[in-house]
This record gives C-alpha cells, structure tokens and sequence, in this order.
C-alpha cells in the first residue's frame, strides 16, 4: 500500500500541472474563437474566473502528492488519541 501512496504521489505531483496548462490552452482558444467585443469579453471574464478558482486546487494537488511521496500518509492515526 506504501508503494501506491508513492506512484500515486508523483501522479498528483504531475497532475496539478498538467491540469493548469491545458485549461489554459482551452481558456486561449475558446476567447480567441468567441467573437469580438462583448461576447469575447465575457468569454475572458469567464475563463478567468475558472483559472483563478482552479490554481489553488492545482497547487493543492501538487503539495498532496509531495507529502504522499514523502511518506507522511504511511502512519495514518487510528484513534483520536493518536493525534
């Protein structure tokens, strides 16, 4: 089970990422396909709402998966006395 919290680890560590850089190239192309003027503005308005939401889930993820890869999930408590 140790060994899957690890490869699990690295795949959240490249999840985060990955998961930024491709809804950034969908917020890119959807606003620079929508027409121009107000409906391109709310397109942006849009998109950069999503993007702004979904960073601190990205970041998130990326220190999920570094504290999995450390092995801190390896001991988890049983009992609320073992916090």
């Amino acid at each position: 089970m140790k060994s899957i919290k690890k490869i699990l680890g690295v795949f959240w560590i490249i999840l985060g990422p990955a998961a930024m850089i491709f809804m950034a190239c969908q917020a890119w192309d959807k606003v620079s396909k929508s027409e121009s003027g107000i409906a391109q503005t709310n397109t942006a308005l849009q998109w950069g709402i999503i993007l702004l939401i979904f960073i601190p889930i990205a970041v998130g993820l990326v220190i999920f998966g570094k504290y999995a890869l450390a092995g801190e999930y390896d001991k988890l408590p049983e009992s609320s006395e073992e916090l």
